[in-house]
């Protein structure tokens, strides 16, 4: 896995970073990170959140910074852990993902679902059928009604969507950023993970990258929690944005009425 950013800044401002790879536990992880700042390096601080989120800030002056970062994973890591207090918040609507809009509409269209693999897989398919790939047709601050409305989005998106109806249905469901082997066009991914049969399972209605060679940045309830940058004060301009990830052999086949889990 390797991003590269390069961001303008034309005002004095605090950013952070979510980019590097969460830890993976039973797995060999090997990385490395920079900031270069107007040619010259600069430190960020490290902060440990939920679910393995690594946030990395920084102080930073007008100028462009630089950021480069790389790692190498060997092996499969645990399974992402389970606490009583996710299952309940991971139930609730929030900001983007607002399943209290859907009760009604959720239990209709899918209420016939008891079993969970047919209940994520016709989940997956319905949100995958309804809206196309479209990069540039949403805006930062839409939700799942307006992505179902519109018809369209991006991967953060399909999962907002995905997230509020599973939730709708009593199923808890949040957003993972990713990086995804196999996807076209390289970015960093969003998915949604479903509480199924004691773990955590991918969902993904883009159906863009096999999930079983996922790797987990960021988890949180939807997109405002996993944003791989966030700018709080001054103005800034993204000139530059490359993500790349690959894996050792081939890709594998991914089918919808498989369960899977972020390894």
């Amino acid at each position: 896995m390797a991003a590269q950013l390069e961001v303008e800044i034309s005002g004095p401002t605090t950013l952070e970073f979510q980019i590097a790879v969460a830890p993976h536990p039973g797995a060999e992880v090997s990385e490395a990170l920079s900031f270069v700042l107007n040619g010259l390096p600069v430190a960020a601080v490290e902060i440990s959140g939920e679910h393995g989120n690594r946030i990395h800030k920084l102080d930073v002056p007008v100028g462009t910074l630089r950021v480069a970062y790389e790692a190498t994973i060997v092996g499969r890591t645990n399974p992402a852990p389970v606490t009583e207090y996710d299952l309940s918040r991971y139930l609730r609507p929030s900001r983007y993902a607002e399943a209290d809009k859907f009760y009604g509409f959720a239990a209709t269209e899918f209420g016939d679902y008891l079993d969970s693999e047919s209940l994520l897989e016709h989940v997956a398919s319905w949100v995958g059928n309804r809206l196309n790939y479209v990069p540039g047709s949403s805006d930062p601050i839409d939700g799942a009604v307006d992505t179902l409305l519109a018809g369209a989005g991006v991967c953060r998106d399909f999962a907002h969507l995905v997230v509020a109806l599973l939730r709708a249905v009593n199923v808890p469901a949040r957003v993972v950023s990713v990086y995804a082997p196999g996807l076209y066009p390289m970015d960093f991914h969003a998915v949604a993970e479903a509480y199924v049969r004691g773990q955590w399972r991918v969902v993904d209605g883009t159906l863009l990258a096999p999930r079983q060679t996922l790797v987990r940045i960021a988890t949180g309830r939807d997109a405002a929690d996993i944003a791989f940058l966030d700018n709080h004060k001054g103005a800034i301009t993204l000139n530059r944005l490359e993500v790349m990830a690959i894996v050792d052999g081939d890709l594998p086949r991914d089918s919808l009425d498989q369960l899977v889990s972020i390894q």
